[in-house]
């Protein structure tokens, strides 16, 4: 359930001591809207350590920052696949253990995962999959896949992200592929399948991919799996799929780039994230699947319902760094929709 924030920022003082422990400052750059507010002031009223909170839109806008001016954070929180790019470019800096003693809270299944084979410079912050939503309400027939939604049927009845590897994703999915396998030969496969695609489809949204299938505008959407745990929770006629072909799995991570001037407030930023009771507010917030397990104990059995937040079974993939096919793969999704 997402809490209003004035409920989670009242439970936050509640969880925080009046006493300050420490002083300075911390630079986050993350995800808009996926810290929330309460848990910022939390750490701040426990700790004495201000966060300066600013957000990014895209990993590819993270990298670019960064590489700009890497100096300026503290604390990020790229995707999984972005993480890889900065531990090989060596944009990371180390984590301290001794500094996280929390961390054993964290799903040992989600560590030294491909992104950091080493678990040396990630922490999961959330996880969470790329599946189908489906109006029951709308939608009678069985929905199991990507080419059960992508039909003529269905045109102007489609939410998608608006998210270039998600659709190719998809589209190679269909063709029995895996999530990563983007070379040029699988793309110009996938190519005539995409222009159908996209014919269809009435929004392109990644921001709030729920708010067209809430509004009643379209009946089935391919979206964020936290916003179809929301989806659900308001209404039970939203009933959220697991693509049999395959899905993409993501898991978002916190790590501190290897210019940040606030080393020791960034590992405390984060051992206070792992505290179960932080990170319980967090799935409250935001209902992705939280990687804590200590915190899964403090959710309630309609949380850990949720067909969204915690999925069953599945053919899950992660992304890996694709380098320079991704720009050619943004060409050909933007070559397809200008055609429309």
């Amino acid at each position: 359930m997402k809490l209003p924030i004035s409920s989670l920022l009242a439970l936050s003082v509640l969880l925080a001591p009046s006493a300050l422990t420490a002083a300075g400052v911390v630079n986050l750059f993350g995800w808009s809207e996926y810290v929330p507010q309460a848990v910022l002031d939390g750490f701040t009223a426990e700790t004495g350590i201000k966060v300066n909170f600013e957000t990014f839109a895209s990993n590819e806008e993270l990298l670019s920052k960064l590489v700009a001016g890497g100096g300026a954070y503290d604390l990020v929180q790229p995707s999984d696949y972005a993480a890889e790019v900065m531990i090989r470019r060596q944009m990371l800096a180390p984590l301290d253990p001794a500094k996280l003693p929390n961390l054993k809270n964290i799903d040992p299944a989600l560590m030294r995962l491909p992104h950091d084979p080493a678990g040396a410079y990630t922490v999961p912050y959330m996880t969470g999959t790329v599946g189908i939503v489906v109006n029951t309400g709308k939608v009678h027939e069985p929905i199991r896949g990507y080419r059960d939604i992508f039909q003529p049927k269905f045109q102007n009845r489609l939410v998608v992200l608006n998210d270039s590897r998600e659709l190719v994703t998809w589209a190679l999915y269909a063709q029995g592929l895996a999530a990563n396998d983007v070379t040029p030969a699988n793309l110009a496969k996938v190519r005539p399948l995409l222009a159908e695609w996209v014919k269809l489809v009435k929004v392109f949204d990644s921001d709030s991919p729920k708010t067209a299938l809430l509004n009643g505008d379209v009946d089935i959407g391919v979206v964020w799996s936290g916003e179809a745990a929301i989806l659900w929770t308001q209404d039970r006629k939203f009933q959220y799929v697991l693509p049999a072909e395959g899905a993409h799995q993501f898991v978002d991570v916190l790590a501190i780039p290897a210019k940040a001037k606030n080393r020791d407030e960034a590992h405390a930023f984060i051992n206070y994230i792992l505290r179960p009771e932080v990170s319980r507010l967090i799935s409250a917030a935001f209902p992705y699947t939280n990687p804590n397990l200590a915190a899964r104990k403090l959710l309630t059995p309609e949380e850990l319902a949720n067909p969204a937040s915690y999925p069953k079974g599945g053919r899950l993939e992660t992304f890996r760094d694709i380098g320079k096919t991704a720009t050619v793969i943004d060409k050909l999704v933007t070559d397809l929709k200008s055609a429309l």
